[in-house]
């Protein structure tokens, strides 16, 4: 019950978070892009510390050597809502390739147009994925890390993997290495859920796959460190939280020596 309630705590401050940086936002489009960057990475690390004072969820970064800081490809898992906030502070100028319909909601949507974020229809077939490469293009000549969900939607921590052709597009014409990202934030923050389970969510850059392979080589490669990499971190947590869950065992009690008559 107690969760329960910690965890509706959070999404209230978190949509009223989320208002009050919609708000803040709004002077942004009269600044170059950069503003709502900014805006968007004190929007991330307020919901961060929310998450671990009303919820109990912490996090994790490893791999931090593998974070790019110039033009470079980086594929996510998707699990959870944690990871549409939770990444943007650890980049130094991110853009998100997202679903169009997102651009089309009234404040929010306007402010991705602002940030430069990349929409892609995805039921337009190969002219979307032109489209979308040929935009990608321009975002990474100025050195910006691409951030995409090659799976396009959340899927259940411990799920069979969907990926999607798309990245492998991406990675082909655009000539960056790509950095597979792997987590296990559906553990704590399911889809579809409002309840949350304290913890500590793990994110771990996973070693960059440098340009030049082939598409199906590449699209395999990735599926496989990324997938690779999640089981580990969801084994690792289950385990961790059975340790803790498991009662001590209590010490015996020696018998006490009879007395000599």
């Amino acid at each position: 019950m107690l969760t329960l309630v910690r965890s509706i705590a959070f999404n209230v401050l978190f949509y009223l978070n989320t208002v009050l940086h919609l708000l803040i936002g709004l002077p942004t489009f009269f600044m170059p892009y950069r503003a709502i960057i900014a805006v968007a990475r004190s929007w991330g690390r307020t919901n961060l510390a929310l998450l671990r004072l009303v919820a109990g969820i912490d996090y994790e970064v490893r791999g931090r050597d593998n974070i790019p800081q110039g033009a470079a490809i980086v594929a996510v898992k998707h699990q959870s809502a944690w990871e549409t906030f939770s990444l943007v502070p650890l980049f130094g100028n991110p853009v998100f390739i997202l679903k169009r319909e997102l651009q089309w909601i009234p404040i929010f949507g306007w402010l991705t147009i602002k940030g430069r974020m990349i929409p892609v229809d995805r039921g337009g077939g190969s002219q979307a994925l032109i489209a979308m490469a040929e935009r990608a293009r321009i975002e990474l000549a100025e050195g910006r890390q691409l951030l995409i969900f090659p799976e396009g939607t959340r899927r259940p921590a411990g799920a069979e993997p969907r990926y999607k052709f798309g990245v492998a597009h991406l990675y082909a014409t655009e000539g960056v290495p790509c950095v597979p990202v792997a987590l296990n934030s559906g553990l704590f923050w399911p889809r579809r859920s409002i309840r949350m389970r304290p913890g500590t969510v793990v994110l771990e850059f996973l070693d960059p796959i440098p340009p030049g392979l082939a598409k199906d080589v590449f699209f395999k490669r990735l599926q496989h460190d990324i997938e690779t990499a999640t089981a580990r971190l969801i084994a690792e947590a289950e385990t961790r939280t059975k340790t803790k869950a498991k009662p001590k065992a209590k010490a015996k009690r020696k018998p006490k020596a009879k007395a000599a008559r």
